[in-house]
């Protein structure tokens, strides 16, 4: 009973952690997609994430004044000793430093796939159920997606009312997701639970 309470736990605080880092690379992905930084949407995520990436903005800034290198730093260190804290917890040990390293990019990368692969979800809903909203929210999720979508619509454009691009876009998260980050958390040697699939 108390092994199963801890576990639930250590679960618990994983998850925790997962959110925190998916709200990380959602503050990363706004700002390589040029988003409207004075939404309310994206106003809270900075606030909720500032406390961790300030350290890291006065040594790393932005990379052609989109990639935030501070967001990306904090968000690979906070996963990295997430894990090394919880195997400890977990009487597993401390992990060799080269798949630490693994498993941290394996996360980032799973994080920004995974807001990518909802994101879309959202904009379909929203281009069935109300295509012209202004809300912030929905707005967000357009500056969101559109730097992935452009590209992808370039190459097979729209066919009347109907736009394939978006099952391009989740074919190719999809085979990212399988081929590359399932590979590089095999190469970890880290539960994917850890690293966050």
């Amino acid at each position: 009973m108390g092994s199963q309470l801890g576990n639930a736990g250590l679960l618990l605080v994983n998850t925790l952690i997962n959110i925190f880092l998916f709200l990380l690379m959602l503050r990363f992905l706004l700002q390589a997609s040029k988003a409207d930084y004075y939404n309310p949407l994206s106003q809270s995520v900075v606030k909720i994430t500032q406390p961790v990436v300030r350290p890291f903005q006065s040594v790393l800034g932005p990379v052609m004044g989109r990639f935030d290198l501070a967001t990306l730093a904090a968000g690979f260190l906070v996963k990295v000793i997430s894990i090394i804290i919880l195997l400890q917890l977990a009487g597993v040990g401390m992990p060799r430093l080269d798949g630490l390293a693994i498993a941290g990019v394996a996360a980032l990368a799973s994080a920004i796939l995974k807001i990518y692969f909802f994101a879309l979800i959202v904009m379909i809903i929203l281009s069935w159920v109300a295509p012209n909203a202004s809300h912030p929210g929905a707005l967000l999720v357009m500056q969101l997606v559109e730097p992935i979508m452009a590209p992808v619509r370039r190459v097979i454009p729209p066919l009347g009312m109907l736009d394939l691009s978006p099952i391009v876009v989740f074919i190719g998260i999809n085979l990212i997701d399988g081929i590359v980050v399932g590979s590089l958390v095999r190469a970890a040697g880290i539960s994917g639970m850890l690293v966050g699939l």
